[in-house]
């Protein structure tokens, strides 16, 4: 890989790891769809003159049916609901969690006939799902277990995305989906974020949605599509191992928040597990050329 291939996945992996801390603090005084609008339509502002540029918006229009849904499962529903969970998970149970993407993404791709599964994925599912037990019995309290599955609504939201975009808007630049998709999500929230306005905001609260903004959204899509097109779909999925891990390291070090046994056990496994279950065939069937086949989840 070279070395600016180096550069944009270290940056990815730091920067979309970091939403979770982020989305931690922010609803601790913003309502979780409220929080939505503030991040996706400033996001929209900041990527459609980048859009219009590249004339990234041509086609949108005609296949909005399909960015709608898109906009749903990928945007909309996933982010609303780890917002609401993150109300009672804490940032790094959260990011851990959200690293089974890549086992439901195989047992749905399974179900759905695109994938077949030897010995070595059932293996890896097999061991990546006990991950995620040994996490949530070892950490999840009675008054969680809601939050958790509330976790898993964005994991299966996360991995059924780039089939949509494998399937139907492969020729479509990314940058105008992603654009058209985010105004589409800020639109949606818009009347109910309007109405609930939060009475104060702390300075903590203001950082972390604007960090949200510029860097988890905007500047992180952005540096995704150059760093898919720099190593190719297959390599820049890897960045999704790393993320669990800053989201880990930053609730650790930032909001103290405690690594637990249900953690060390847990993430290991998970991984390995996520490792096992994908990595012989992509995933996605028939990828074209749109970086977004291999979008990887940002929270």
């Amino acid at each position: 890989m070279s070395r600016r291939g180096w550069l944009l996945f270290v940056a990815m992996s730091i920067i979309w790891g970091t939403p979770y801390l982020f989305i931690r603090v922010a609803v601790r005084q913003i309502d979780p769809a409220t929080l939505i609008f503030f991040r996706t339509a400033p996001a929209t502002l900041l990527l459609l003159p980048l859009a219009v540029h590249r004339k990234a918006l041509v086609g949108l229009l005609i296949r909005w049916r399909w960015i709608a849904v898109f906009t749903v499962i990928e945007f909309a529903i996933p982010w609303y609901f780890v917002s609401r969970a993150e109300i009672h998970l804490t940032s790094s149970l959260t990011g851990l969690l959200i690293a089974s993407v890549p086992l439901t993404g195989a047992v749905i791709y399974r179900t759905l006939g695109y994938e077949k599964f030897d010995r070595r994925r059932v293996f890896g599912l097999l061991v990546g799902f006990a991950g995620v037990a040994a996490l949530v019995g070892v950490d999840v309290r009675g008054a969680q277990v809601g939050s958790v599955l509330e976790v898993l609504i964005p994991a299966v939201g996360y991995a059924l995305g780039p089939l949509i975009i494998a399937r139907k808007l492969d020729d479509l630049d990314g940058i105008g989906v992603v654009a058209f998709s985010l105004g589409m999500a800020s639109v949606l929230y818009a009347p109910y974020a309007l109405t609930h306005l939060p009475s104060a905001v702390s300075t903590s609260t203001v950082v972390s949605v604007i960090c949200l903004i510029v860097f988890c959204t905007a500047l992180g899509f952005v540096l995704f599509f150059a760093l898919t097109v720099e190593v190719g779909p297959a390599r820049s999925t890897v960045i999704t191992y790393v993320n669990p891990a800053v989201a880990l390291l930053l609730g650790v070090v930032v909001l103290n928040e405690r690594i637990t046994l249900g953690m060390v056990v847990g993430f290991p496994m998970i991984l390995l597990g996520s490792w096992l279950a994908t990595a012989t065939t992509d995933p996605v069937p028939e990828p074209g050329h749109s970086p977004l086949t291999a979008e990887p989840p940002t929270g």
